[in-house]
């Protein structure tokens, strides 16, 4: 039905929010001014379907169970704005961004402000831009024209290029075993948010919908003659339709404000850094204990550093189906003293553990008694589900009596034990009927309009079960599946991958979506999780490329028996230990990042033109690459017998160093350089300062820790000042004040290097000097100064010094 009379009022307007409603219907429209740069438009029609949002956490490390208040604005700033309306028209705007309202259909057009000039960059589909009143059939839409030329960036976890212009996607968790990364939709993860890049004006924004029902974005591809445009869409199942306009104009403006507006990402223990080995294999096995304790034996024999250990599923079997929370005896009798054995070595666990209980699960009954499950939507019985090795239902995270049963069997079935993380897996909640009910806190909802919460909810009870088990320690989780919000709980990965060199390349893409969504604790499953075995060269290259991500396991479940380990090719076992070894120096830079992500909301992993928005070359010659924080600039190999490749170096007055040649290179031109399969080819830009750590590195000892700088100085003159944060890297009392700084100042004239260092805070470092290291083509003499007293004159390239 097409709505001929759909002129909406003014009701009134209050603490920062315009109430308007529909003539002769009860259909309202809300207009948020949150901050400078954000906005927000609710749409609601009579009742609001989902009163609560838990993925609107401005600034917050987590949230209330029951979600906050949709019109709880206290996180917000709510700045001044100015505001009219005329006729026809409504007009609000601040310092940074201004919405125009036709109010006969609510089109709304956005302008944000860039050189002191008001640019027009987004505007609703000028014919049935919302479904009022369903006059579009049931669901949700938002029709937007295309103005100009666009790119479209985020999204999260999806499949395809980077940049989604002329592409259809699906939000919807699934279980996607042996995707093709180039194609397969939909994946793991729902995240409703895009960055939309107008190339004609210069300037990005975003937009994010707390929608947590089904839904389908398309930039595009889609074109419809009677509406005069060529437009992009969202569109929804169920819910309400409610989103929040977030103004650049820069891309990096537009990442932190997303991150900031869904949650502070988690602060991880500086041991989830490091290299975690992983196996699905090990634990299927019948000698499981024994294929485990191996791993560690060819740890040490190969001196391959390993940090931790994800303990797949297998552990729970019986009868040969996984029982979450039960530890199959057959396969691992003594479950303390093989976890005690790893501890000694230096290796924590991080245990599977899925949110569905089988039929034959021996807590089954007890909980479908309880309605603990998610149920029919008839009532009472438990929904069932297809799931791996035989029928079940899932578990009811909108139930506190389910949160509370999670919480205490992660205690005592396994932090009991000696684990010391968990691994939240296959959680994406395949229940195909989203008129199944949950118990909604109280509230019984359809399961269809909140089930993209369900994997965010079994985190955070999993994230409350740590804390409360040891609120000393930093908590650490992994998860499969999730949706906006995740970041202040876990890390989390790409899923079970196919093994094949494009996988390599696509996946890349899929990090830099989830980077650009407010996503940073991220890896791949290095070498590839289903499929056949990786040659020895695809094996290097994927190592190679994941040594530079936060989340660096290598993990498997090879169709032809093999098992991705460190040492499967002895030939290239050498390559492979110098990649990991290298790995943990960057232990201390990745850790400066992370908390900077937890402080700032700064990506881990960044787009080349995020750093280098102004340089437009950089969105079309540098998909390829990747920035690890603002001054590595990594170049990947995708594909085989490949031993140079071109380098677009981006514009930039003080130039790149190629690490392994210590050769300089002048911004803005292309470059062709060598990439051995011994060692990853990546650049670091001038005026930089590197931490890493320069002490013995040897598996199941506790490795030295030395402090050490890669100095890269400006080409002719500059000043770089840098404040790394250094604490005991795994409890939480840095929030009581034991953390110190690692002040870094960095003064290049043409004539001299002068580095100025100094130490404040309450925590005493574990090193006891410090060593920069300076390029080998650098001439200029150097001077170091502690604490303003100099301590250094010369010209050495390595300069040592005590504190």
């Amino acid at each position: 039905m097409i709505i001929l009379n759909n002129r909406f009022n003014l009701v009134k307007e209050e603490n920062s929010t315009f109430f308007f409603k529909l003539v002769d219907e009860e259909v309202y429209i809300y207009v948020f001014v949150l901050e400078e740069n954000i906005m927000r438009i609710l749409i609601q029609e009579k009742e609001l379907n989902i009163k609560n949002t838990w993925w609107i956490a401005p600034g917050m490390n987590d949230i209330p169970l029951s979600g906050r208040n949709k019109f709880d604005l206290s996180p917000f700033s709510l700045p001044k704005y100015n505001w009219e309306i005329e006729e026809e028209e409504f007009l609000v705007y601040t310092s940074r961004l201004m919405l125009k309202v036709n109010l006969n259909g609510f089109y709304c057009k956005w302008f944000i402000k860039k050189d002191n000039k008001w640019c027009l960059v987004a505007s609703d589909r000028k014919t049935q831009n919302y479904n009022f009143l369903e006059s579009l059939g049931e669901g949700l839409y938002h029709y937007l024209e295309i103005i100009g030329n666009e790119s479209y960036y985020g999204l999260g976890e999806k499949s395809g290029e980077i940049d989604r212009k002329g592409k259809r996607f699906r939000m919807l968790n699934i279980d996607a075993l042996g995707y093709d990364a180039e194609k397969t939709d939909p994946l793991y993860k729902h995240i409703p948010f895009y960055i939309t890049r107008n190339h004609d004006y210069g300037i990005s924004f975003g937009i994010f919908y707390d929608v947590m029902s089904a839904s389908v974005f398309d930039f595009g591809l889609e074109r419809d003659g009677y509406h005069g445009c060529q437009y992009r869409y969202f569109a929804a199942e169920s819910g309400d339709l409610d989103y929040y306009f977030i103004a650049g104009p820069s891309i990096q403006e537009v990442v932190t404000s997303v991150t900031w507006l869904t949650g502070k990402p988690l602060f991880p223990p500086k041991w989830s850094i490091g290299y975690s080995g992983s196996s699905m294999s090990y634990t299927e096995s019948q000698d499981a204990e024994s294929k485990l304790l191996e791993f560690i034996d060819k740890c040490k024999k190969n001196d391959i550093i390993c940090n931790s250990f994800h303990l797949s599923s297998g552990y729970t079997t019986k009868n040969g189906k996984r029982y979450v929370f039960n530890w199959d005896k057959s396969k691992i009798p003594s479950p303390q003293k093989l976890i005690e054995y790893y501890h000694k070595k230096g290796v924590r666990i991080v245990a599977n553990i899925k949110p569905f209980l089988l039929l034959g699960h021996p807590s089954y009954k007890e909980l479908k008694d309880k309605s603990m499950f998610v149920i029919h939507r008839e009532g009472e019985k438990p929904e069932l589900t297809q799931l791996w090795d035989d029928i079940g239902s899932y578990l009811d995270f909108t139930n506190i009596n389910t949160y509370k049963w999670w919480k205490e069997k992660i205690k005592n079935t396994l932090l009991d034990y000696g684990i010391d993380g968990t691994w939240n897996d296959n959680n994406e909640f395949e229940v195909w009927d989203s008129k199944a009910i949950v118990n909604g806190f109280g509230e019984q909802v359809e399961f269809g309009k909140i089930r993209a919460l369900m994997p965010l909810l079994m985190i955070k009870a999993s994230f409350e079960a740590q804390k409360e088990y040891d609120a000393s320690k930093r908590c650490f989780l992994v998860s499969r599946s999730g949706c906006p919000g995740m970041q202040r709980y876990c890390q989390t990965w790409s899923g079970d991958n196919y093994t094949e060199w494009k996988t390599l390349k696509y996946n890349h893409y899929m990090g830099i979506g989830l980077t650009l969504s407010g996503v940073y604790n991220f890896g791949h499953d290095v070498g590839g999780f289903f499929g056949p075995a990786p040659t020895p060269e695809l094996f290097l290259r994927w190592i190679q490329y994941g040594i530079f991500l936060p989340r660096f396991t290598i993990h498997s479940w090879n169709t032809d028996g093999t098992v991705n380990e460190p040492w499967m090719y002895p030939e290239i076992i050498d390559e492979v230990r110098k990649l990991i070894n290298f790995r943990e120096k960057l232990v201390p830079y990745f850790y400066q990042l992370f908390y900077e992500a937890h402080e700032f909301y700064k990506p881990i992993i960044r787009p080349v033109f995020y750093e280098f928005e102004y340089d437009e070359k950089t969105f079309l010659l540098n998909i390829d690459d990747l920035m690890l924080g603002p001054n590595i600039l990594v170049c990947p190999v995708y594909e085989e017998n490949t031993h140079e490749r071109e380098v677009y170096l981006p514009l930039y007055n003080d130039g790149w160093m190629e690490f392994r040649t210590q050769k300089m290179y002048e911004g803005g031109q292309v470059v062709l350089v060598e990439t051995p399969l011994s060692f990853p080819t990546f650049f670091i830009r001038g005026g930089s300062v590197i931490p890493f750590n320069d002490g013995k590195l040897e598996f199941g000892k506790e490795n030295i820790e030395e402090r050490a700088f890669w100095i890269v100085p400006h080409r002719e003159e500059g000043i770089t000042s840098v404040s790394f944060f250094e604490d005991d890297g795994i409890s939480e009392e840095y929030l009581n004040g034991e953390y110190a700084f690692v002040d870094v100042e960095l003064i290049s004239s043409t004539k001299e290097i002068v580095i100025k260092i100094d130490i404040r805070g309450k925590y005493i470092l574990k090193y006891k000097t410090i060593k920069f290291y300076l390029p080998r083509y650098e001439k200029r003499k150097a001077s170091v100064y502690y604490k303003n007293v100099q301590v250094y004159s010369g010209d050495e390239k390595q300069i040592v010094f005590s504190l």
